[in-house]
């Protein structure tokens, strides 16, 4: 079986599972009840849901960014084939 070359690596994979992860954990962060005519619901002004949670979700998007921009062991200039 031949090997094929990817764009990224193992750890660049794993890296963005991660940012994932925590995108979703932010979003988890940030639902919650919401407030209706009837009643008023004071947690929708939570710190957990106006400021921990986006921020939560802003460093899983940098985490994005830096998995994708990471160096890759396997995709060394010695690897490219010039003919």
């Amino acid at each position: 079986m031949s090997q094929r070359n990817f764009a990224l690596g193992k750890t660049n994979f794993i890296i963005i599972g991660i940012a994932i992860f925590v995108i979703i954990l932010g979003f988890i962060l940030m639902a919650g009840p919401s407030s209706s005519p009837e009643a008023f619901e004071p947690d929708i002004f939570s710190a957990k849901r106006i400021k921990i949670a986006p921020i939560v979700c802003l460093v899983g998007f940098l985490l994005v960014i830096v998995g994708i921009l990471f160096p890759s062991k396997n995709n060394s200039s010695e690897n490219i084939d010039t003919k």
